[in-house]
């Protein structure tokens, strides 16, 4: 007997379907050892309920879908960059405040003088505000260390999240996020030691499930990005990049090359890099929290990614420079209303495409047999409604490895 059955739920299942979110008006979700055994629709169940399943549980009539995958955040920092969010509103650019020691260096200084405890504190209340929105799974990167002691810092907090919550949690190495002060122009000086003594002891203690580096004007070249790269692959761990932000340095078609799971942000994405993405099965991810909070008026490439059938998945960026924000379902609205993709592309750019764009298309973002039974209740209406409105919190329940959670 499956260990439990759900019943009365209008299910999103979200697989790619004629059926809008590959919807069952009536399904049901059978759960054995934390994973689903049988889904589909009531009617087709091969038996009475009571007689396949040693519990029974009623979803209510509400709305399931899978749980929600934030798929890019820097949750692990210390401080916040609220003054920063002045300057800007009086003229200043993300390019000025960088080159004048704020933006990402300035968190640099507040994260190496916090301690693990105060990080694990800090970024677990930011968490929790995801979590209580239905995520589920959430990818967190370094990159605010910028040297050995604080990488692995930032990322043994990360690992400790996962460990004190009900959330799966992938660590990403973001060592190349920023040339920290110490090493003001000597760039490439600076990747030599994220390559030669960063990343080897982030492997050493298993602390990165993936390796992130930022290819901008103001942060690396594609060059240095390539070397971050080379070694990445060297320590056998997947890629991803921050690519073509603020200007097209054909980062995109660099971390194609690399075979990545992601290339984020793309505002300023070619048409050479969409079809490399293609070609190599790179997740398009955009965050609309980091456009709209930037005020960023060069919109990503949306038709033309649409066009190629380049998976797009939506994230928070959630970060204390250019995207402080602590609600995905926020970001689908924004996804929407910027971006102008529909509910169900943005419910899926934070489920299915999520997923893929962290290497577990094949454990979660779907609901379907052989999967992780991860999945949310929602009192709604109808699925469109979560990419709808600006505020509140329609999350009813969440179910986490079959196991009722929230």
């Amino acid at each position: 007997m499956w260990d439990s059955l759900w019943l009365n739920g209008k299910i999103a299942t979200m697989e790619p379907s004629q059926v809008p979110y590959g919807a069952l008006d009536d399904g049901a979700i059978g759960i054995e050892d934390g994973q689903i055994a049988w889904v589909g629709e009531r009617a087709r169940l091969p038996d009475e309920p009571k007689k396949l399943a040693k519990q029974i549980r009623d979803a209510g009539g509400r709305w399931i879908t899978p749980g929600l995958i934030d798929c890019h955040t820097h949750l692990v920092h210390g401080g916040n960059r609220a003054r920063e969010f002045e300057l800007r509103l009086q003229g200043a650019s993300y390019e000025e405040i960088a080159k004048a020691g704020g933006g990402i260096v300035s968190t640099v200084a507040a994260t190496r003088d916090a301690d693990e405890e105060m990080l694990l504190e800090l970024s677990g209340q930011r968490l929790d505000l995801l979590l209580a929105e239905g995520v589920t799974t959430v990818e967190i990167k370094s990159g605010y260390g910028l040297d050995v002691e604080n990488e692995m810092k930032m990322l043994r907090v990360a690992r400790l999240l996962g460990k004190g919550r009900e959330v799966t949690v992938k660590t990403t190495f973001l060592g190349a996020h920023a040339l920290p002060p110490e090493f003001a122009g000597r760039s490439s000086d600076y990747i030599d030691q994220v390559c030669a003594e960063q990343l080897p002891a982030v492997t050493g203690e298993g602390l990165a499930d993936a390796v992130d580096a930022f290819c901008e004007d103001i942060a690396f070249s594609p060059d240095e990005t390539r070397r971050v790269f080379e070694a990445a692959r060297t320590h056998r761990l997947p890629v991803k990049l921050h690519a073509e932000q603020l200007s097209n340095q054909g980062g995109a078609a660099l971390a194609a090359e690399f075979g990545a799971l992601s290339a984020d942000h793309l505002e300023h994405l070619d048409a050479a890099g969409i079809e490399a993405m293609k070609e190599a099965g790179t997740v398009a991810v955009l965050l609309p929290g980091a456009f709209y909070f930037l005020r960023e008026t060069k919109l990503p490439p949306i038709e033309a990614l649409r066009e190629a059938k380049v998976p797009i998945a939506i994230a928070s960026d959630s970060n204390p420079g250019s995207s402080p924000a602590l609600s995905l379902l926020l970001m689908l609205n924004m996804a929407c209303t910027l971006f102008r993709m529909t509910p169900e592309e943005a419910l899926a750019g934070v489920t299915r495409e999520g997923a893929k764009a962290l290497g577990l298309g094949t454990e979660t973002g779907t609901l379907r047999v052989g999967k992780w039974a991860d999945f949310v209740l929602w009192d709604i209406e109808d699925p469109a409604e979560l990419a709808y409105r600006l505020g509140g919190n329609p999350c009813a329940g969440v179910v986490r490895g079959g196991t009722v959670v929230r």
